[in-house]
């Protein structure tokens, strides 16, 4: 490391890395390091990814260094470039992708996008809340109401009698429906 760079403001150091001195930036890292993972760390709670976003930011702080105002802190920026990053990052993952299957589609006027919106929701939670159920209520409510079989065909594929796979059925909607009152979610789904 250039001991001349330690003694040299930020601004002087920003200047010389916009002239194309890349190796002046290392500086920039050191002196930043530990407020960009401190930060990141703080919001993010997890250890490697604020060191893996750390390096993102340092980057991102490289690529940015000719939009940078003297007038304010470096530091400042600096700050304002990580939480601006780990806010995206966490809209980007709450972005939640939907398989084509689990998409309904309907005449227009049906209702509402929020209404379809609201529908898809409460039909993943209480799939969520069969699969917590055991397997001998679980698969018959499953075979039911996700793939569409009636009892018999229930009946037939699990080599269970009728009157076990009515019961099952009946008993796991009890569980169900108790899950969701518990909860205060009772969707009326059941």
């Amino acid at each position: 490391m250039n001991k001349t760079f330690e003694k040299m403001t930020d601004q002087e150091i920003i200047e010389i890395v916009k002239n194309g001195n890349k190796d002046a930036f290392e500086e920039i890292i050191k002196r930043y390091k530990n407020l960009v993972f401190a930060l990141i760390h703080r919001m993010t709670n997890d250890y490697e990814e604020a060191n893996d976003t750390a390096q993102e930011i340092f980057i991102r702080i490289y690529k940015n260094l000719d939009k940078y105002d003297p007038e304010y802190k470096f530091s400042t920026w600096i700050i304002t470039i990580t939480t601006n990053y780990i806010i995206d990052q966490r809209r980007k993952r709450k972005q939640e992708t939907v398989p084509i299957e689990d998409v309904e589609f309907g005449i227009a006027g049906e209702g509402s996008p929020e209404d379809s919106f609201l529908k898809a929701e409460r039909s993943r939670e209480l799939f969520s809340l069969i699969d917590e159920l055991p397997e001998i209520y679980k698969v018959p409510l499953l075979l039911y109401h996700k793939d569409g079989l009636s009892y018999n065909e229930i009946s037939d594929r699990t080599n269970e009698s009728l009157s076990k796979i009515k019961n099952r059925i009946f008993r796991g909607r009890k569980m169900l429906k108790d899950k969701l009152v518990k909860e205060g979610d009772g969707y009326g789904l059941l």
